[in-house]
């Protein structure tokens, strides 16, 4: 009963955040750069929803759409791969180990320290200020969280299937677009769907890649709200909101997905 009690506890405390964010956002001016800790407004206001929806925020939310669906994608498709190699073939000299430990000294790097590398190549690419350079850049975090995520699924895959289908005469090609690819479906789809969460709240890349104002993904345009002078609460708070809500939905899906197949699985 305690832990019940605990858990549900901590649940109301992560709540918080998220609730002064929705307060927030309907507060006017007023009432969010007063003393008062009061929660609720009290004269409640949809006018930064209304500012942000004019502004052409959807625009911008197709942008971080854009980036997403091709970092989600170039990851897939050179991280599968990667995968399938680190699992099944023999590599010589414990090549796999070093070139794990190299994915994850890449995917541990702070990301300011490969600012600076990446913009000189984006530069000599004369892909700066583009959504295919901001994908390129993405790589650099997403693709090893890509080969470590779909390394496990790989493995989870009975080799025996494959040796089964060898018997039968199917290439490799067919192995892995008929055999491989459907079981690991579940695998690729968690993959792509954290993919896709982590390039979506994707924020340095886009700030410092980006320069067009109309190319901004959302998390640039929030920076946008806050300058010398102010700082937009309300409209910080309802893009928050409207940003935050694909994540959720997107980690709802995988859950039940996820879940789902456990349960298949055991019966």
């Amino acid at each position: 009963m305690i832990r019940i009690i605990a858990a549900f506890a901590l649940c109301a405390l992560s709540l918080i955040p998220l609730l002064w964010m929705v307060a927030t956002s309907l507060k006017p001016p007023a009432e969010y750069i007063s003393t008062s800790i009061a929660l609720w407004p009290q004269d409640p206001t949809l006018a930064h929803y209304r500012v942000l929806l004019d502004s052409g925020m959807w625009r911008l939310g197709l942008n971080s759409v854009v980036v997403a669906l091709g970092t989600v994608g170039l990851s897939l498709l050179a991280g599968l791969p990667a995968a399938y190699a680190l699992a099944r073939f023999e590599l010589p000299k414990r090549f796999d180990i070093v070139f794990l430990g190299f994915v994850l000294v890449i995917k541990l790097a702070p990301p300011i320290a490969l600012a600076i590398p990446l913009y000189q190549v984006l530069r000599a690419l004369g892909l700066l200020d583009t959504h295919l350079g901001l994908i390129l850049a993405n790589q650099i975090l997403a693709l090893p969280f890509a080969i470590w995520m779909l390394l496990g699924f790989v493995r989870d895959v009975p080799y025996s299937f494959e040796e089964a289908a060898m018997l039968d005469g199917a290439g490799f090609v067919k192995r892995l677009l008929e055999i491989v690819v459907p079981l690991l479906m579940p695998g690729l789809v968690a993959t792509a769907v954290f993919v896709a969460i982590m390039s979506w709240n994707e924020f340095l890349f886009a700030l410092l890649f980006i320069q067009t104002p109309s190319k901004f993904t959302l998390p640039a345009f929030i920076a946008t709200l806050i300058n010398e002078d102010e700082t937009l609460w309300g409209r910080l708070s309802a893009m928050g909101l409207i940003a935050s809500l694909p994540v959720l939905l997107a980690v709802g899906l995988v859950r039940r997905g996820l879940t789902r197949e456990v349960s298949v699985d055991q019966h």
